[in-house]
């Protein structure tokens, strides 16, 4: 006979916890003797007042306050850890504390003293807190590295970060040097549905394909130019198929000579298909003239299709040549909006194109939507014009409640920069987004807690082990993707399908 486990076991085993965090490392002594001002602890990254997964590396952060030493005391109703700051003033945490103190405290909040030492001793800046939500995040995040030019297919790299600490993976690296033999690009990676069982990405010139992984075996798909010329672009797994719907863009970039946003990347045409990796087919969903349809996403139960949309029909029956040109010159008034279609799994049909928003003649534009875990809301980002928002100082991250049938800006999330490219946890508690809020110019990760409400938290960056280390790093991130277990594949292994492995070509079906 099993019996049960008395309640004052769990209780207990967090007072032992505590007791661990207190007595297992040594800790500098708390100032005796101090000055309680309400300064504001100037940190970077700035982890002040945020709320944090369970599961998160420590936030170490850097103290910018003047002074000529820092002590950090992170407490609930006792003193749970001290560290004093070396090296500039950077606060860096145990791993080993830092996880038992933040297991112990789900759903519980944490006060942070930071006590600064000058000539005229030791001064305690206004306390922050620490809200540690009672739900985790994904444990891994697929980023690319990337030189914020956008030119040379050289120094790309697609990489896997264990959240829980520091550890980074490296999944696949092009070449370092610029080489006419082997350059190529590689990019789009998508998962289903936050696991890695499948997942692709994209390389482009040399070595050319769709990588592919099912769980069991990689393989290099392409689709045919004659009928679908502009090739498969932004991704999106069906949930629970062997399905893709992709986008088929024909984009190219322009540069503004005088403008903050720098780089213009412009749609010229695009359509939606449909791949079945099974059977190795392609076919048109939409195919268009004089509408660019993009950034598709399922629905969770595989029932609807997302997407974003823009009428043009001024450019119906233009050249690519002339659409290049209208392009440029009308780049402010190309507009999306939310739309979406219905879906039937077991006849493999699309419906009729539904818009779901009014963007186009509000002015503004819609991109990239992806939709909760739930199915209730839907994330995109809204800027005034065009569908590349990472380069748009207007981008802002929205929600559309398709309970309440609202939609409304993520104020507590958002910056005055471009806050763009972002992903769902599979809980549907934490959105991870790419933004250029720190100083315009280099993308970096963020986090924000998303409430069963549909409110926001404020965001907080990407932890480091040193605080300094994404200041010095001149690449962006770009497409931050959660995902539950790391991609079981390693880095020989895509490495041998991007460069050894003969591409598919797959069966296009005609819909006529």
């Amino acid at each position: 006979m099993t019996r049960p486990i008395p309640r004052s076991i769990p209780a207990l085993a967090a007072f032992i916890a505590i007791l661990w965090l207190c007595a297992c490392h040594s800790r500098p002594a708390l100032p005796e003797s101090y000055a309680r001002t309400e300064e504001q602890p100037l940190i970077f990254p700035d982890y002040t007042d945020i709320t944090c997964p369970y599961n998160i590396a420590p936030l170490n952060f850097q103290v910018m306050n003047p002074g000529k030493g820092c002590i950090a005391e992170v407490k609930d109703t006792r003193t749970l850890l001290a560290v004093e700051g070396r090296d500039k003033g950077k606060i860096r945490f145990d791993e080993d504390e830092w996880r038992q103190l933040l297991q112990s405290h789900k759903g519980k909040d944490l006060t942070v003293n930071l006590y600064v030492k000058d000539d005229k001793g030791w001064r305690l800046l206004r306390p922050f807190a620490l809200h540690v939500a009672p739900e985790p995040i994904d444990s891994f995040l697929t980023y690319r590295l990337i030189e914020p030019g956008y030119i040379a297919f050289r120094r790309l790299g697609i990489y896997q970060r264990d959240l829980t600490g520091f550890e980074v993976h490296t999944l696949y690296e092009n070449n370092a040097e610029y080489d006419d033999r082997r350059n190529h690009c590689i990019n789009c990676h998508n998962f289903q549905q936050q696991g890695t069982g499948r997942f692709l990405l994209h390389v482009r010139a040399n070595y050319a394909g769709t990588l592919i992984g099912d769980g069991v075996a990689l393989s290099k798909v392409t689709f045919p130019t004659d009928s679908i010329p502009f090739g498969a672009t932004y991704p999106a797994w069906h949930p629970t198929q062997p399905w893709v719907v992709f986008s088929s863009n024909y984009t190219r970039q322009s540069f503004h000579i005088r403008h903050d946003e720098k780089v213009e990347v412009q749609d010229m045409a695009s359509d939606l298909i449909f791949y079945d990796h099974a059977k190795r087919t392609v076919r048109h969903i939409l195919r268009t003239d004089s509408v660019l349809e993009t950034f598709p996403h399922w629905a969770p139960d595989g029932k609807r299709l997302y997407y974003t949309a823009a009428k043009m029909p001024e450019m119906a029956g233009l050249t690519m040549d002339d659409r290049e040109v209208y392009a440029v010159g009308h780049y402010q008034e190309f507009l999306y909006d939310l739309m979406y279609m219905d879906f039937d799994p077991s006849t493999g049909k699309f419906g009729t194109p539904h818009a779901l928003t009014d963007y186009a003649r509000q002015g503004k534009s819609a991109s990239v939507v992806r939709v909760s875990p739930d199915g209730r809301f839907l994330l995109y980002t809204l800027a005034d014009y065009g569908q590349f928002h990472i380069w748009h100082k207007s981008a802002d991250l929205w929600v559309y409640d398709l309970k309440e049938q609202r939609h409304y800006a993520l104020e507590e999330a958002n910056s005055d920069d471009a806050d763009s490219y972002h992903a769902w946890s599979s809980n549907g508690r934490w959105i991870a987004f790419s933004s250029r809020r720190n100083d315009g110019n280099f993308t970096r990760v963020f986090f924000s807690y998303f409430d069963k409400q549909g409110k926001a938290r404020k965001a907080f960056m990407l932890p480091q082990a040193d605080p300094e280390e994404d200041v010095l790093l001149l690449k962006s991130y770009n497409v931050p993707e959660l995902t539950r277990e790391p991609i079981h594949f390693t880095r020989e292994d895509l490495t041998r399908a991007v460069t050894e492995t003969q591409a598919e070509e797959t069966d296009y079906q005609s819909t006529n």
